[in-house]
């Protein structure tokens, strides 16, 4: 492991350097890895696993036919590398559980009679195990318990991946009954793509993981930008000024310099009209938000949202509420004004240019 010094705190890091992926193709030389769920994170992981020369199979329930079909269209055989989720668990030595979180707790006691002595239960998150109390998912104890979590969604595993980029993710061993238990939970995050991992438990995960996502990641940008933008709209700004000022240069420009160089960096490469303002107000929001964290916090660690998600996820009409809040999301004037802005960028138009002439040539060799 490397030492990397983050802020003052030096933090163990498994890098490729150090872990290689033939490193990982020895461990895992004989373990047949079985994706279950070909949704979100399936698709990626397993892709790539495939494609750095891992035995991997997909378990996906043909009840779910988009999914079902996405697999047929990768390159899955039905019958040799696509199975139904009990066969894939009974064939498989390291059981990935990538279905969603609620959909775990629905499948677990079909995965947990497949499960043989000796075999690894693989996590993404570590919603399911730590909540256990709320899902029922209690492994056996003769079986190795892991967890890679990637920093990102399933396309940026992909495109990371297919770019030589790597994602980072991070890494736990909840049980180890077979004393590999780290070995293969490592082989396993290179061969998905990982460009490096750092270690976590479970609770950590989990814990940082639904309030970031509930956070800064999406419910709170979302949430601040509706608010600056409503506030822009009522001031008499159109839409395109009140989008170009909260979204656009967000996403088009300061925040791929924060991203090279970070966030002084950013402020100091800003007009001093921006970088003074910015450094007067930033405390201000900040006591604005710490209650509001302080309370997200409080009921991730205590599993009401936990409790959220499983009865409103787990609800027969959950889809159709789900279909009307993006809708809903989609259709409001800030997001349609983004649509019109992105469609002026000149790459999307590039874009838009190639794909309908890749839809002509396909047509024409038809």
């Amino acid at each position: 492991m490397a030492k990397i010094d983050f802020g003052g705190t030096k933090e163990d890091v498994v890098t490729r350097k150090e872990f290689s992926l033939s490193k990982a193709r020895r461990i895992l030389r004989g373990e047949t890895i079985a994706v279950i769920g070909y949704g979100v994170q399936g698709p990626a992981q397993a892709l790539n696993m495939k494609e750095n020369g891992l035995n991997v199979i997909i378990g996906q329930s043909k009840a779910f036919k988009q999914d079902w079909n996405r697999a047929l269209r990768d390159g899955w055989v039905p019958g040799k590398t696509l199975f139904d989720i009990e066969e894939a668990a009974e064939r498989g030595t390291i059981i990935q559980m990538l279905v969603t979180d609620a959909a775990q707790r629905v499948i677990w006691p079909s995965i947990r009679k497949h499960l043989k002595t000796g075999d690894a239960l693989y996590f993404s998150h570590g919603f399911s195990i730590v909540y256990k109390d709320q899902t029922g998912v209690v492994p056996p104890a003769d079986v190795d318990v892991i967890l890679v979590a990637p920093k990102g969604s399933g396309t940026s595993v992909r495109r990371n991946f297919l770019s030589g980029a790597g994602i980072n993710s991070s890494y736990a061993v909840f049980q180890d009954a077979t004393g590999r238990a780290e070995e293969r939970c490592l082989a396993v995050g290179i061969g998905i793509g990982s460009g490096y991992l750092f270690p976590t438990s479970f609770e950590h995960e989990v814990f940082s993981d639904l309030t970031g996502e509930r956070g800064i990641l999406m419910g709170a940008l979302a949430g601040v930008m509706e608010a600056q933008y409503d506030t822009l709209r009522r001031n008499g700004h159109s839409p395109s000024e009140a989008f170009n000022e909260t979204v656009e240069e967000l996403t088009q420009s300061l925040i791929r310099l924060v991203d090279e160089n970070g966030m002084d960096w950013m402020f100091s490469n800003c007009s001093a009209t921006a970088q003074r303002g910015a450094l007067d107000w930033k405390p201000r929001f900040k006591k604005a938000a710490m209650p509001v964290f302080k309370q997200l916090y409080a009921a991730v660690k205590s599993g009401k949202e936990t409790r959220r998600v499983i009865t409103a996820c787990g609800g027969k009409d959950y889809r159709k509420k789900l279909d009307s809040e993006l809708s809903t999301m989609g259709n409001s004037e800030m997001w349609l004004a983004g649509k019109a802005v992105r469609s002026l960028r000149p790459h999307e138009k590039a874009k838009a240019i190639t794909k309908a002439t890749k839809g002509i040539s396909g047509r024409r060799s038809n």
